[in-house]
């Protein structure tokens, strides 16, 4: 991924966060949860584009007979 697009993106996803903040109305403890959930996943996302996280799907789970 190119960092024009990475930049892009992060703009898109904060407008986004934004607006919903912005003109949506709903509670402020829910608007601290979104907020939360959509940093949380933001870091997440950026840690596996630059390798840091790795490949979390090649995790598996022993099947139990």
């Amino acid at each position: 991924m190119s960092l024009i697009s990475l930049v892009v993106t992060l703009v898109i996803v904060g407008v986004l966060l934004w607006l919903v903040n912005t003109y949506i109305p709903m509670d402020g403890k829910i608007k601290k949860i979104l907020n939360i959930v959509v940093v949380v996943c933001v870091v997440l996302w950026l840690l596996h584009v630059f390798g840091i996280l790795g490949n979390a799907g090649s995790i598996s789970v022993p099947r139990v007979q």
